[in-house]
């Protein structure tokens, strides 16, 4: 019988202590932090991208139509 009323004790200890310890680390979320990047940068990074592939591809091409005698390499 000792070791009954002991379990239960220890059992209603540690359910005790847990709900305070929960109610006692208890704190308001903070708010989110302001984005870094409203898309801006992203959409200009895309924009360079895209003229530079646009740049290689004039000169890849543009011999071609200037002249039959050029070669890549």
């Amino acid at each position: 019988m000792a070791s009954r009323s002991y379990v239960a004790g220890f059992a209603l200890f540690t359910f005790v202590f847990a709900v305070i310890s929960s109610l006692a680390g208890a704190q308001s979320l903070a708010p989110a932090p302001a984005p870094t990047s409203d898309g801006t940068s992203i959409d200009q990074g895309i924009a360079y991208l895209l003229m530079v592939v646009a740049l290689v591809l004039t000169y890849l091409i543009h011999p071609l139509d200037a002249s039959s005698s050029y070669s890549f390499f």
